[in-house]
């Protein structure tokens, strides 16, 4: 059976989401979130100087940085995934007037309100987390657009015309089409594109804020991952969810409620990713200080210090995980149980659900649980039973694999 699993995964699925992956839309959303992880991260300190202030209030409050790193990603990202396009259909010549026609298209989509004396607003919401998905969407059909028109051109390959002016009269059309149709959707038609899209995709955020879909979603990454394939390519789908979910959440808490969201990227990072996807610091350490076979001691060691900051590409490639049959079932087991039982820690009140933006990933736990629950001294028990559950799990197959290991030391000696 397993060797039938393998056989499909290297043979069929694999290729599959290898193509997927390289895509140029996808590729292009993975680049432009990881380009602007960086003003998530500020967003993520400051979380952790509001709970300082808590202790000590007269410190600086930087809560208004937030406002400006994790409140504007949306604009960010329209004109990254446009630019990315661009540069990856090799229309460099393209990309900063693919990601400014983009930029400009979004602005028009949130829904701007102009007075008649010229005064134009803008619901910040809409810049930030809550609009990502529109970001997305604008971002791809420029870039699709201008990919498509960049066939056509007014001007032959000789006529000695420079090519900026070239590149300027061949994107009039695309540029004015696009443009053009935004305004008529939103000014003759008076249609508010932003909720139509969020509306759209409800159906989609509330499957993945369901129990089954939440451990759903992290079960396929983890089930990916066991194969070496990159779970970024379900970004496209579960980021802008939880970027939502935390932003909405936010809303809620100001507004004097309760955070209801309990699928975001902080319950994520916060509780269960322990050494990284599948829990992996509880098999490093078995691997360091309980391994009988040099090769899997030596791994162990070598790799404990990227597993204590959650980095664990070099023990899912170097142990190897990845196509292992012993550790790969810990990876699937533990892609099950640990969501499950974040899930359900949070629903039945034990652990706070998160309602501020934390994505500093590489914190160790259980730091991590804590601040990215809001300071939560509730999130550190739940970390180390759910560190004490990934244990057990990894224990026997690790043991299994240690024999395996320490039998083929010995008839290499002999």
């Amino acid at each position: 059976m397993m060797n039938k699993l393998f056989e499909f995964m290297n043979t069929k699925f694999a290729p599959i989401a290898n193509k997927v992956s390289k895509n140029f839309i996808v590729s292009s959303i993975q680049d432009a979130i990881m380009t602007i992880l960086p003003l998530i991260l500020v967003s993520s300190i400051v979380t952790i100087l509001s709970l300082i202030n808590e202790i000590k209030p007269d410190l600086v409050n930087l809560g208004k940085m937030s406002d400006f790193s994790f409140g504007i990603v949306g604009i960010g990202v329209a004109f990254l995934i446009a630019y990315n396009i661009m540069e990856k259909s090799n229309l460099g010549d393209k990309k900063l007037l693919a990601g400014v026609t983009s930029l400009s298209l979004f602005l028009i989509s949130i829904g701007p309100k102009i007075t008649d004396t010229g005064t134009i607003s803008f619901e910040q919401a809409r810049f930030g987390a809550t609009g990502l998905i529109m970001a997305m969407i604008v971002g791809i059909f420029v870039g699709v657009v201008m990919r498509l028109f960049s066939k056509f051109s007014f001007f032959k390959q000789d006529s000695g015309i420079p090519d900026f002016v070239i590149v300027w009269f061949d994107s009039l059309i695309p540029i004015t089409l696009m443009l053009g149709f935004g305004l008529i959707c939103t000014d003759y038609f008076n249609l508010d594109i932003y909720n139509v899209i969020l509306s759209a995709f409800q159906p989609l955020s509330g499957i993945i804020q369901t129990f089954g879909g939440f451990v759903l979603i992290n079960f396929i990454q983890a089930f990916l991952y066991s194969f070496g394939i990159s779970p970024w390519i379900l970004t496209p789908i579960a980021y802008p969810v939880y970027m939502q979910a935390i932003a909405d959440n936010h809303a809620l808490v100001a507004a004097g409620g309760e955070a209801v969201n309990i699928a975001t990227n902080e319950t994520v990072y916060g509780l269960f990713l322990i050494g990284g996807l599948g829990a992996t610091l509880t098999l490093v350490l078995l691997m360091a200080f309980m391994a009988k076979s040099m090769r899997l001691k030596a791994i162990g060691r070598a790799t404990l210090i990227p597993s204590l900051f959650n980095i664990n590409e070099p023990v899912i490639f170097g142990a190897p995980i990845a196509f292992n049959p012993f550790f790969m079932v810990g990876m699937w087991i533990n892609g099950l149980l640990l969501p499950a039982l974040a899930y359900l820690s949070m629903y039945w009140g034990f652990v706070n659900i998160p309602s501020d933006s934390f994505m500093l990933w590489y914190l160790p736990y259980p730091l991590q649980s804590f601040f990215a629950t809001g300071g939560d001294w509730k999130a550190i028990v739940a970390c180390f039973i759910f560190m004490g559950v990934s244990l057990l799990v990894w224990f026997p197959l690790f043991k299994m694999y240690d024999a395996q290991q320490l039998k083929v030391e010995a008839d290499t000696q002999d």
